[in-house]
Order: C-alpha cells, then sequence, then structure tokens
C-alpha cells in the first residue's frame, strides 16, 4: 500500500511512500522498547544534554524543515519557519528544567523517610496530526523523552515527509539508537501497536472521533493516555473593549495557520454595543490578508490542507449563509488552482448555526452577538469543547473574574491563546483528557511512586 504526499497549493504530488506493515511497525516498537531502559538509566542531566542538541538541529535544518511543512500542508513559511523555532525553544525549555521537575518530591510520614519518584512508564506512542507537523509531534516526544521514555512517532499519512524529517532530527542530535522513531502505518496497524506489550502509553492530537478510538482501545487494554482534542474556541468581546486591539487580534487568531488549529479562535462573540464597529474594524483587517503561494514570505495565509477539508468548510459557510448569516468578507472558496478559501467574517451567526456548534478549520470567522456579559459567557460556554478561550476588556479585574467562569483549559484576558512550553497546555470536555508542556506534560508518562522507609 503506498500513500501520497500532496502539494495543497499546486495540487501536485510530492512524494508516494510505502506504508509499513503491521510486522515491520511492530517490529520498530520492539526495537524502540528495548532501548528504553538504557535512556531511562541516564543522568537527567544526560537527557538535557540531547536536547540542547536537538534544539541546535532543528534550527540548523530550519529552511528545510519548514519548506517540509509548507508543500506538504500549506502553512505559509514565515508561520513554517516560526513553528521550528517555537520546538528548538521548547528542546532548550526541558533542558533548562527537566531535572527540577523530576525531582522527588520528600513527605513527613510516621515512616524514617518517605518520598515521591517520578519515573518513566517506557515506550510512547505518538498519533499526530497534520496541522502543526513538528509542533505537535514535538510538543508529545520532547517532555516524554526528557522524563526517560523512548517515543514512537505515528504521523498523518498527509505529511509523512515532515514525519521522517523529525526521524532524522534525532538522529542528528546524536539520540540513542531507536529512542525516537517514525512510522508511517495505516489504522489498523495503529490498534495493534496499542495493543502490542511494546507501548506503554498513547498520546493524541487530534479529532474527537479519533481521540474517542484510541481511547476505547487503550482503555480496554489498561495503557494510559493523553488526548488533545477539538476545540471551538470563544473570543469574547465586551463593552469595554478596546476594539481596534480586539480587531487586531482577532484576525491573527482567526487566521494562524490558514485557521487550521485546535487552539485558534472560533467563536466571535461580542456584546451588541460594540458588535457593528467590531464587525466593520475585523472585516476590514481580514480582506487585507494576502492569500496565494505559501512558499511567498509575504503571504499570510495558504491553502487548507487538503480537498476534503475545504469542501467542508464550504459546506458549512453555506448552511450559516442559508439560515440568515451574512458574509462582510469573503465567504466562498477561491476560483484557483489548489485548497484555497477566502478570509472571511460571517455576521449574524445563529447559535443553532454549525458554524457555532461545530469546530471550523479554516480562515473563516463567524460573529455572533449578544445582549449582555451575562449573556456572552453562557454562549461561551455552551459548546462541547473547552480547550481555550479569551476575554476582551479594559477592565482586568472583571477580566480575571470572568475568566474564572469559562469552561476550558487555558482562557487569556486581552490576548489571543497560544500553547506555551511553560505551561500546562490541554482542554476539558470534549476537548481532550490530561495535560501536556510544562511540568504537568512532562509528569504525564511517569509513575508516580510512593517510597517509604521505615
Amino acid at each position: 500500500m503506498k500513500i501520497q504526499s500532496v502539494n495543497p497549493a499546486t495540487e501536485q504530488v510530492n512524494k508516494e511512500f510505502e506504508v509499513f506493515d503491521k510486522s515491520k511497525a511492530l517490529e520498530i516498537c520492539r526495537l524502540s522498547k528495548n532501548a528504553f531502559p538504557e535512556w531511562a538509566a541516564l543522568d537527567v542531566k544526560e537527557r538535557e544534554s540531547y536536547m540542547r542538541k536537538l534544539a541546535a538541529v532543528l534550527r540548523k535544518k530550519s529552511r528545510k524543515y519548514a519548506e517540509s511543512m509548507t508543500i506538504e500542508m500549506g502553512k505559509p513559511i514565515k508561520q513554517s519557519l516560526a513553528e521550528i523555532e517555537k520546538c528548538a525553544w521548547t528542546a532548550e525549555i526541558y533542558a533548562e528544567n527537566s531535572e527540577k521537575w523530576l525531582e522527588s518530591e520528600e513527605v513527613k510520614t510516621d515512616a524514617r523517610k518517605s518520598y515521591i519518584a517520578h519515573q518513566p512508564l517506557g515506550l510512547i506512542l505518538g498519533i499526530m496530526p497534520w496541522n502543526f507537523p513538528f509542533w505537535q509531534a514535538l510538543r508529545f516526544a520532547i517532555p516524554a523523552m526528557s522524563a526517560g521514555n523512548a517515543a514512537v512517532l505515528r504521523h498523518s499519512n498527509v505529511v509523512p515527509i515532515c514525519a521522517l524529517d523529525i526521524e532524522s532530527a534525532f538522529r542528528e542530535a546524536g539520540f540513542p539508537e531507536n529512542v525516537f522513531r517514525t512510522i508511517i502505518t495505516d489504522h489498523d496497524t495503529v490498534n495493534a501497536l496499542i495493543k502490542s506489550d511494546f507501548v506503554d502509553g498513547v498520546s493524541l492530537t487530534g479529532s474527537v472521533e479519533a481521540g474517542s478510538k484510541v481511547a476505547a482501545v487503550a482503555g480496554k487494554n489498561i495503557k494510559k493516555f493523553v488526548l488533545e482534542l477539538g476545540g471551538s474556541d470563544p473570543f469574547v468581546v465586551l463593552e469595554d473593549a478596546d476594539i481596534a486591539l480586539a480587531c487586531a487580534k482577532a484576525v491573527e487568531g482567526r487566521t494562524i495557520n490558514t485557521g487550521q488549529s485546535c487552539i485558534s479562535s472560533k467563536r466571535f462573540i461580542v456584546v451588541k454595543r460594540v458588535a457593528e464597529e467590531f464587525i466593520i474594524g475585523f472585516a476590514e483587517l481580514m480582506k487585507d490578508k494576502k492569500t496565494g503561494d505559501p512558499m511567498l514570505e509575504s503571504t499570510d495565509i495558504g491553502p487548507l490542507a487538503n480537498k476534503a477539508q475545504l469542501e467542508k468548510l464550504e459546506d458549512q459557510v453555506k448552511r450559516a449563509l442559508s439560515k440568515g448569516a451574512v458574509a462582510r468578507a469573503g465567504g466562498k472558496r477561491l476560483n484557483r488552482k489548489g485548497y484555497f478559501f477566502e478570509p472571511s467574517v460571517i455576521a449574524n451567526v445563529k447559535k443553532s448555526s454549525p458554524l457555532f456548534k461545530e469546530e471550523v478549520f479554516g480562515p473563516v470567522a463567524p460573529v455572533t452577538i449578544v445582549k449582555n456579559e451575562e449573556e456572552a459567557i453562557i454562549a461561551a460556554n455552551n459548546s462541547q469543547f473547552g480547550l481555550g478561550a479569551s476575554i476582551w476588556t479594559e477592565d482586568y479585574e472583571k477580566g480575571e473574574r470572568l475568566a474564572s467562569r469559562l469552561e476550558a483549559g487555558t482562557v487569556a484576558v486581552n490576548s489571543i491563546v497560544r500553547s506555551d512550553p511553560r505551561l500546562p497546555f490541554g482542554g476539558i470536555k470534549r476537548s481532550g483528557i490530561g495535560r501536556e508542556l510544562s511540568r504537568y506534560g512532562l509528569l504525564e508518562f511517569t509513575n508516580v511512586k510512593s517510597v517509604i522507609i521505615r
């Protein structure tokens, strides 16, 4: 069986790849599991030194890796370069902090000595999506491996070039053989890997449907799992917000990665008193965004990753417009080669609309108008998702108070939500289980062991 890497800007095939059969994928996992004990036995400082080397390799080859992302899933090249830099920075954060974050915690009991140790589980399988090909893979791998685990990456078959590039980066950084490997497989093989004795934990970033399936297999086989799933983040604009700032950040939050981000702003909930001012400003700035060849530094918005994503987005917009919503900017796919959709602001979106209730993956911003602050918070929480949220107000105390009421893993006041390796990342409700990044992400795939000496 073969898969194709396709350039979404040109619809041309980049390269074909053979899918690993089940026996080959299992053999790679066996080799990685065998490599685990030696890696886990290293002093934490030694593992930290490998992470510094990884950061250096990522920076040295940043252009090559960035171009792989851009030709495989259409990310504008300037954003691809920024993604590689973020990965390098994250490796450095763990190089600086892993020893401290893994320190044993002494607890006073009636024993001579009691403490809590954090020890790695074994081999962690990462099942990753296409939208941030390097970042999401390394967001899983760097913390898991810093804790002493080995890692196998099963990346999306949309980005096989990136998947193999990531393996090559670990190899060039001098990591011990088989401590990190990439496999290119089908879904049935993934299930077999989770069930096998080689895999001790699973980290998945992807859709709710994919997460549910993986969790069912992992749970049945008593394997630890972390899920980072969909998001439909509310962007709540109150009447005392700095509207110019809110408009500028709304554009940034909705167009990062051509709107194909789980943590991007997706539902713009605006208090009626300032709604028209916000919509006008937002729409004008969206119209100014340059859509086109993602390999050009001047391009702001590239193509969607594939034809299926484009067709789904087009259908969501058409259904919203048929129910009374109004396109104040864009509103349709571009009549050109590639999977391009206009940067769009869709106003008067009802709370029952697919643009409000479903996750929107593309440069389309639905705006819903509410009467007041209380209705805004209720609308923001009226979602199956709970990944991120932002509030826009010049009353910082009010912003912090309302942040406590929003049902999300991360809430930002007067800024868009971004993942940060120093802070935990993840969601509630159908947005996921567990946390990535920071000390919390480091400890997810460890055995929290109590040691008691009498």
